[in-house]
């Protein structure tokens, strides 16, 4: 492709050569650049690409682009060995040049875009179910991977870098799918990833202060005005307006739809019901405002009902009918979301949750202790090399829900985990919590399930989709789900 083609919507200063030039590859880091590449120098928190500018050059770069001009550089630009172009931002590039390089595949689809602090995963699932089940081929982007139809993908973020952001986005036009559905992360937001897309609709789920520190967000000012850049790329803003910040994020969207599980709105949930027998937990309301009628889901909490909201105002908005958005919820089930488990032998159930600081421990087991179970058991432990405070939290929210704590390992990753245990402990201590240490998570799930009796709900907190336990810079293979279908498996056949 012609590196003016590349360029069309991008702000750049030729310091040599022309836009003639052919471009086989376009990257952004120096150690994948071979003959004919187009390398952007991209400055990240932990390493700049400006100094491997005479690395790319020397790898056969046909095109060099960057916002300031190294002193090499000008001499290589003098030789006029490789073009060299400035521009202001080169992360603005980056996602200008991805998708004209796939040939812009966003825009053939129908894109929507979901922020938030929590919900993103579990909403985005519905969505994609209620799509599928009205018969839309539909893609989907997230914490928990991507996905093309049916098929899996691996990413890093929950929002990929633009390039492999629009390469998934081509794989899936060329796969047949219609609707894209992604969860749009607060960085990504901020390092411009999702700049140029056009979002049919974006969701804005909830805010609360998380992602704060150094290589995420200053302060909590700066994550909410990252939240509010999304409405800026769509016209059509959904809103939970029972959060506070529901009208200064969505502020830049000409028209905003509500929603609500408190007062009333374009589309609100009441009477809202809890649904509990052994192995399984949810939820039924009462819809009204755009929609009427009553609305089952097979995920426990108000959160999920608020998600659930979400996802029927997204359908709605996309055209989609009533009775597929009813079918299309009833199918949802979400890896390592309040993902349940019966066990039938003894009469518990059995949830994996990806909950990993205080807030969202709480808000799950104080949920969960809504359900009026015999017991709440909870399991989890703490990440190592993490803030300590957020482990005495955890353990003294645990302490104040559950019945019985069973602590165990987690990520302890370069930490020692009786290190990350007294911290727990000293939270547990403070709300007077009972608890036991079983170091192997494998052990400690299998203790759980054995003393288990009927009516408990065992709350597995912490890994949730992960299938690994990083230690000592390792990670190791560790699935809770294979393990919990395994062992319940191995119980029932005797």
């Amino acid at each position: 492709m012609k590196l003016a083609a590349l360029l069309e919507k991008v702000d750049a200063v030729y310091l040599s050569g022309s836009g003639d030039a052919e471009i086989a590859s376009v990257v952004q880091d120096s150690r994948k650049v071979t003959e004919g590449s187009l390398f952007i120098c991209i400055s990240g928190l932990e390493s700049d690409g400006h100094r491997y500018i005479m690395q790319a050059v020397e790898a056969g770069a046909a095109a060099v682009l960057m916002e300031r001009v190294p002193e090499e550089a000008e001499e290589a630009a003098a030789e006029g060995t490789c073009v060299f172009l400035q521009t202001t931002d080169t992360r603005v590039a980056l996602a200008y040049i991805s998708a004209a390089w796939f040939g812009y595949p966003a825009d053939k689809m129908t894109m929507i875009g979901l922020t938030g602090t929590k919900g993103k995963t579990t909403t985005a699932h519905m969505i994609k179910s209620i799509l599928e089940e009205a018969g839309y081929r539909t893609g989907m982007i997230g914490t928990v991977g991507a996905w093309i139809g049916e098929e899996k993908v691996p990413t890093i973020n929950t929002t990929p870098e633009p390039y492999e952001l629009h390469e998934l986005f081509d794989k899936m036009y060329r796969a047949g799918c219609r609707f894209v559905v992604m969860e749009v992360s607060s960085q990504g937001l901020k390092q411009k990833r999702t700049l140029g897309i056009t979002f049919a609709c974006g969701a804005f789920l909830n805010i609360s202060p998380d992602h704060i520190g150094r290589g995420e967000h200053a302060d909590f000012a700066e994550y909410l005005m990252c939240k509010q850049m999304l409405f800026s790329q769509t016209g059509q803003a959904i809103a939970n307006i029972d959060d506070e910040h529901w009208q200064e994020v969505t502020q830049a969207a000409e028209k905003v739809f509500t929603i609500s599980a408190r007062r009333e709105a374009d589309l609100s949930a009441s009477q809202i019901q809890n649904l509990y027998s052994p192995g399984e937990l949810g939820s039924v309301f009462k819809l009204s405002g755009k929609l009427k009628g009553d609305v089952r889901i097979h995920m426990p909490g108000r959160y999920n009902v608020e998600n659930a909201l979400a996802a029927i105002a997204a359908a709605y908005l996309m055209g989609i009918s009533f009775s597929d958005i009813l079918s299309g919820l009833q199918k949802v089930s979400v890896k390592g979301r309040t993902q349940v488990f019966r066990d039938p032998l003894h009469g518990s159930t059995l949830i994996i949750d990806y909950a990993h600081n205080a807030l969202s421990m709480e808000s799950l087991l104080q949920m969960l202790k809504g359900y009026e179970p015999a017991r709440l058991i909870c399991l989890f432990g703490g990440g190592g090399n993490r803030d300590r405070h957020r482990r005495t939290d955890m353990g003294r929210i645990s302490g104040k829900y559950a019945d019985l704590t069973i602590i165990t390992m987690d990520n302890p990753r370069y930490e020692e985990l009786k290190e990350i245990n007294a911290d727990i402990i000293r939270g547990l201590d403070e709300s007077h919590g009972k608890y036991q240490i079983i170091e192997d998570r494998r052990e400690a799930i299998q203790y759980a399930i054995d003393q288990s009796r009927k009516g408990d709900i065992i709350a597995l907190i912490g890994k949730g989709h992960e299938e690994y336990q990083d230690v000592q810079g390792r990670k190791y293979y560790f699935s809770e789900e294979k393990i919990i279908t395994e062992y319940l498996q191995a119980e029932s056949q005797g």
